[in-house]
């Protein structure tokens, strides 16, 4: 694994291949947002059945806590593009999506 500098690039060398993220930051929050789905969907399944009942009771606490983890994804980008931009106050910088 490596990071071009100043890039914002993650590259992931796998035998003859290379994985390259670009904006990690979003694709962490599509993961996370994914992840969340899942949690949801499987404790929603299991609520079918008694007996599972306790586990997905388990799946809703984390898809919970993955939702608590969403905004400090998106405040990890913003603090990170305060701390490498130099950009000068009239030049636009990246938009404010909601990752």
């Amino acid at each position: 694994m490596s990071e071009l500098p100043g890039r914002g690039l993650l590259t992931f060398h796998i035998g003859h291949e290379e994985l390259v993220v670009r904006q990690r930051y979003e694709a962490v929050s599509i993961l996370n947002d994914i992840l969340i789905a899942a949690w949801f969907i499987v404790g929603s399944v299991m609520f079918f059945s008694e007996d599972w009942a306790r586990t997905g009771t388990w799946c809703f606490l984390l898809g919970s806590v993955e939702l608590m983890i969403r905004p400090v994804i998106r405040l990890s980008r913003q603090l990170h593009l305060r701390r490498i931009s130099a950009l000068s106050p009239g030049q636009a910088r990246e938009s404010s999506q909601d990752y």
